[in-house]
């Protein structure tokens, strides 16, 4: 689980907070005070926006730089690899292994951390801010963007990221063929198996393209399920890594799966499969990778 958690933790607007410091235009950010509550209910509070950020999961790092201010960060987690540029920062362990000394050593500002890092209580303790989001659907990473984006001190900058979100979500909708349409999807997170679940950022990603989901919301985001159940939902679409959809047939009960028999399966690479299952700024682009595969899969005959 601590490994899913790394990979996933690796819709209203907010309205501004009290004390929230407001930009006078968007991409300069204002020196005015800040003050914004995590996803802990945490207040954090600076006397000026971050101008030296670490941030200890992708999705983090990569909202960051959607929002303009790649250029703030010293250091982020091993994972973080987009865009390109952070490549070259400090890479400061995971959730369960963070480099406290090193991040401290960087003097930052604030870190950005996953409910789930153990390091937060730690840094604290050596007087390092830590901000807390998580993201596990649509409509956390839309108040991430918006907190982050005020941490920033540039608050409009986070609705014109949203917006490129949707416009590319509703793009790779209209791409899916219609025969397709409502078909029940089987997205597998990791092999133990767990699932994204229809309640999921990536569940309503595919929602909103169209399709249903083997997982009911009542299981949550992602449910770890029991082979068999996989097995006895009889997905009519599989979706995994290129190495998953290949060992699947292997697994008990599995290959009788029609999904699979049928060819009815996207193995996605490492690169493309990592874009899925990051809740952030590029899941506009994960939607359309789910809906050029679709649109290749077998048509389902009326």
């Amino acid at each position: 689980m601590r490994k899913l958690m790394t990979l996933f933790v690796v819709w209203c607007m907010c309205t501004a907070l009290p004390g929230t410091a407001q930009s006078a235009s968007p991409g300069t950010a204002q020196s005015t005070a800040i003050s914004v509550q995590d996803d802990r209910g945490a207040a954090l509070q600076l006397p000026a926006p971050p101008l030296r950020i670490v941030s200890l999961l992708p999705s983090l790092t990569e909202s960051v730089c959607a929002l303009g201010a790649c250029s703030r960060l010293v250091g982020t987690d091993q994972f973080s690899n987009w865009p390109a540029s952070v490549l070259k920062l400090p890479k400061l362990g995971g959730l369960d292994d963070a480099q406290i000394e090193r991040i401290v050593a960087l003097k930052p500002d604030v870190v950005l951390a996953a409910t789930s890092a153990r390091v937060i209580d730690r840094l604290e303790g050596l007087g390092v801010k830590v901000m807390v989001l998580e993201s596990r659907n649509h409509a956390d990473v839309m108040r991430s963007l918006n907190l982050l984006a005020r941490l920033l001190g540039t608050p409009n900058e986070a609705a014109a990221v949203w917006s490129k979100i949707e416009t590319d979500i509703t793009a790779a909708a209209a791409l899916v063929p219609a025969s397709l349409r409502s078909q029940r999807v089987y997205f597998e997170a990791d092999a133990t198996p767990y699932a994204a679940g229809a309640s999921s950022f990536i569940g309503e990603t595919l929602t909103r393209l169209g399709m249903a989901n083997v997982v009911p919301e009542a299981l949550g985001p992602f449910p770890k399920l029991s082979p068999e159940f996989v097995v006895r939902a009889q997905p009519d679409v599989v979706m995994a890594t290129a190495r998953s959809v290949a060992e699947m047939p292997k697994r008990p009960g599995w290959s009788a799966l029609r999904a699979l028999k049928r060819g009815a399966a996207c193995g996605f690479t490492s690169e493309s499969y990592e874009l899925l299952i990051r809740p952030g700024p590029r899941m506009g682009e994960a939607a359309l990778v789910l809906s050029a595969c679709l649109a290749k899969l077998p048509q389902v005959r009326g």
